[in-house]
């Protein structure tokens, strides 16, 4: 709000510029690393969705086999711009 010279208050318009965007979770594994899982995950998610925007890592955890660690697994949360 802004005063008006004769004391009346009148609204302002203000333009705001805003993004819509969605996240969607991707559950992706990797041989060598989480890095290598996350990567996995964000390549798979670029095949469908365009201008992704972030990558949040939610678990990470792996498996074993033979006393060694076989697999790494990370549960993701992909961000991406929608568009009209």
């Amino acid at each position: 709000e802004q005063n008006t010279p004769k004391g009346k208050k009148s609204l302002q318009k203000i333009k705001v510029k805003m993004a819509i965007l969605k996240v969607i979770e991707v559950l992706s594994n990797g041989k060598t690393s989480w890095e290598d899982a996350t990567n996995n995950a964000v390549m798979e998610a670029s095949k469908t969705v365009k201008d992704i925007r972030s990558v949040f890592v939610e678990n990470m955890n792996c498996t074993v086999k033979d006393g060694k660690v076989d697999e790494y697994r990370v549960n993701v949360k992909i961000t991406f711009s929608v568009y009209n």
